[in-house]
Order: structure tokens, then C-alpha cells, then sequence
């Protein structure tokens, strides 16, 4: 008997009674029926410290971590202690699954997984998120296509007629200039008479301005409007052929 006393296995309505006795146990009781949970875990507490084998104090303070001041770690520890207090305590089933259920918040705290139907579920709907998003970009991509390609024959056919009516007037000066050679009589005529035999070059900015559209260079700008890459140049000395970038505004002669 004296062994088992020294063991801590004394009868169980002994020892749960001489536990309730204790005075800080008794400020702790009268804590919870005040609803007073932080207060009853503090007198709980000192009843543990005052004996670590109060094995009704642990159990108290494991029922208030888990339910009123949700300490699952501190829950565990507690019902843990009372367990080995007292193994053989009626409550001890229940204090295992207990234990299980603080475990199990403890686990959800720590790292939240899903079930593996959520996750299954999480996963069908980004796939179909991003099969949506491929088909959104695919149309984009599409509409940018054909705006590209309509937009390079208008600019190119307005580019073009520059160069015709440029042509016009030099055929014109040049069937004046026979005139006024196959007839000099006529040279102050009012129709004959030409002011300047030399054409006017043109100016570098009598043309207009295109905007550079990304990946593009003054050889394939040149090659869109069907103007020569040297008479592009020219139109645009202020621009570096090497560092041309998206958005510059470069002069089409």
C-alpha cells in the first residue's frame, strides 16, 4: 500500500477529492461558474504549480485550452498529464479522443490541407480557368492579326501616292521644258514658262508620321510603305537605326 501510495495510485475517489481540496482548485471552480474562464486558468495553474500530480487540476485546464481559450497544444498537454495521473479513470476513453480532436485542430492550424475532393475539385476548375484563358488569348491574338493586316495595305496604298504625284509633276516640268526648247517664242507665254527647270526635293517631313509598332526595324518599315531604306533614313535623322523602339514616331517621305 505504502508503494502504491508513493506511485500516485492511490483510489481514485481519494485522490480526485484530495485534488478538489485544494484551495487554488476551489478559486478555480468558482471561476468557471462565473464564467470567468481566463481567471479559473489562472487559479488552475497555480494549483498545478502548488502539486503537479493534481491530476483533477490538468484535466480542468485541458477542458478549458480546448473549449473556452482554445489552446489545442496546451489542451494536449494537460489531458496528457491527467492521463498519466490517473490511466484508469473512468473519463480516460474520452479523454483519448479528446486528445484526438485537439490534435486534429492542431494539424488544421498548422498547415490546412484540404479534403481530397476539394482538391480534386480545386484542380478541375483551374484547369478549366486556364483552358478559358489560352482561348481568350488565342482570340486577342487572332483580332491583333487582322487589324496588322488590314491596317498595312492602307497605309502602304497612301504611302503610294506620294511617289505618283511626284512623278506627275516632273513629267509635267520636263513636257514644259520641250515646250519652251521646241518653240522659243513662246517662252513668256504664261503656260510655257517654268520659274525653276530643276524639280524641288522633296521634304523631309512632307510626308507622315507612322508610329513604330514593337519588334519592328527601319528595314521592315521601309519594306511596308515600299520606300526605299536609305530615303527612310534620310527622313529621320534624329533616329538611331540601332535603338528604334516601340512607340517613336518616324517620318515616311
Amino acid at each position: 500500500m505504502l508503494c502504491a501510495g508513493f506511485c500516485g495510485c492511490a483510489p481514485p475517489g481519494q485522490s480526485q477529492m484530495d485534488d478538489e481540496k485544494e484551495p487554488h482548485f476551489i478559486e478555480g471552480k468558482r471561476a468557471v461558474n462565473s464564467m470567468d474562464y481566463t481567471g479559473a486558468i489562472e487559479e488552475f495553474e497555480k494549483a498545478v504549480e502548488a502539486n503537479p500530480r493534481n491530476a483533477s487540476a490538468h484535466f480542468e485546464l485541458g477542458w478549458l485550452y480546448e473549449e473556452k481559450e482554445p489552446d489545442p497544444a496546451a489542451a494536449i498537454y494537460h489531458y496528457q498529464q491527467f492521463l498519466k495521473l490517473r490511466p484508469n479513470a473512468d473519463t480516460a476513453e474520452a479523454v483519448k479522443q479528446r486528445i484526438m480532436n485537439c490534435k486534429e485542430d492542431l494539424a488544421k492550424a498548422v498547415l490546412p490541407l484540404p479534403s481530397a475532393p476539394g482538391v480534386q475539385h480545386d484542380m478541375e476548375q483551374l484547369i478549366q480557368e486556364n483552358k478559358q484563358l489560352k482561348e481568350e488569348v488565342a482570340k486577342w491574338q487572332a483580332w491583333y492579326n487582322f487589324q496588322q493586316t488590314n491596317r498595312a495595305p492602307a497605309q502602304t496604298s497612301q504611302g503610294s501616292t506620294q511617289p505618283t504625284q511626284t512623278a506627275q509633276v516632273a513629267q509635267t516640268v520636263q513636257s514644259a521644258q520641250t515646250q519652251q526648247v521646241s518653240h522659243p517664242q513662246q517662252a513668256n507665254h504664261p503656260v510655257a514658262a517654268v520659274p525653276n527647270p530643276q524639280p524641288r526635293a522633296p521634304s523631309r517631313t512632307g510626308g507622315r508620321t507612322y508610329i513604330v509598332q514593337p519588334r519592328e526595324t527601319l528595314a521592315s518599315i521601309s519594306r511596308k510603305f515600299n520606300v526605299k531604306l536609305e530615303a527612310l533614313t534620310a527622313a529621320n535623322p534624329g533616329i538611331d537605326p540601332r535603338r528604334l523602339r516601340a512607340g517613336q514616331a518616324v517620318n515616311i517621305p
